[in-house]
């Protein structure tokens, strides 16, 4: 029941937030991207796939209302009838300083971390004399974990051991009026690592794909898959697979995958469960955004 009660407040707060025009989230995301002579449409229509980041930026003055939670049952005999047994919630939001560049915070309840992110949009694709075959976008982010830190850590607890950083280069390709795919490869430094034996930075490779159905529904794909992981404990590659829906001013994600944390440093080398029907292994996902235009010509175009 706690859980019901907390989906239902989280829709209902999401649901408060709402402009005296309303207006389709479709139309407003073409306006926030104007369909400059040459450039093509974007190739993913939010700023992530499905717990990755896609190329996408929010445009100058745009602020994004994210919210992200995760559901999954424990192993043993006595779990909960209904719902699940546990869940984990990240709130985020997402402010677009220029066209290029954005700047974010947010926090998650089940690990404790805190983190922030800056993305710019390097390229974009586009068509004719000066044509440009991908979009690319610089990531970079940092986290801080705020839980308890138990013995079994092989770090000293201080701030800076606290801290882990995410480097992306994000490049993606629209094929076609319906098909977008893209490419991250990624630079990861842990501080908190749980042996002696595991090195800090890791290196992988982010893979995200959207097949589009309709005007507003999608089909959505991402897979990490980390070159070097961490050999104390055995580690699996997220995966996800999902729907997009645009429903009026808010944009909902429902996905299946085995990654229940939601920031780049821990979803991509401490995914413990491999993706399969087995308890704890696959987890239902859930991502709302609403976007928030505070210059007002962007709603009227």
């Amino acid at each position: 029941m706690k859980i019901k009660k907390a989906l239902f407040t989280g829709l209902l707060l999401l649901g408060s937030i709402h402009f005296s025009v309303s207006q389709d989230l479709l139309d407003i995301l073409e306006n926030e991207q104007k369909d400059t002579t040459g450039y093509i449409t974007p190739s993913f229509k939010m700023t992530r796939i499905a717990f990755g980041h896609s190329t996408e930026v929010r445009s100058k003055n745009i602020l994004e209302v994210f919210t992200s939670t995760r559901f999954w049952d424990l192993p043993r005999e006595r779990s909960q009838s209904f719902g699940a047994d546990k869940m984990s919630t990240r709130i985020a939001l997402e402010y677009g300083i220029s066209n290029r560049l954005s700047f974010a915070v947010g926090g998650t309840t089940f690990d404790g971390l805190f983190d922030s992110y800056l993305k710019y949009k390097l390229l974009t694709q586009k068509k004719g004399a000066k044509s440009a075959p991908f979009n690319i976008t610089l990531f970079q982010g940092a986290s801080y974990n705020s839980s308890s830190i138990s013995s079994y850590y092989a770090v000293e607890n201080d701030f800076s051991n606290r801290l882990s950083f995410t480097s992306q280069i994000l490049i993606s390709r629209k094929f076609s009026s319906d098909f977008s795919f893209q490419i991250a490869p990624t630079f990861i430094h842990k501080g908190l690592m749980l042996s002696d034996e595991d090195k800090p930075n890791f290196f992988a490779m982010g893979f995200g794909a959207r097949y589009k159905l309709g005007p507003h529904l999608s089909i959505v794909s991402e897979y990490y898959k980390t070159f070097n992981p961490i050999k104390s404990a055995d580690t699996y590659g997220p995966f996800a697979l999902g729907v997009n829906w645009e429903v009026g001013d808010v944009l909902l994600q429902f996905m299946l995958t085995n990654a229940r944390d939601m920031v780049e440093d821990t979803f991509i080398t401490q995914t413990r469960n491999n993706f399969n029907f087995r308890n704890p292994n696959l987890n239902f996902g859930f991502n709302a955004t609403y976007v928030i235009h505070f210059k007002n010509s962007l709603k009227k175009k």
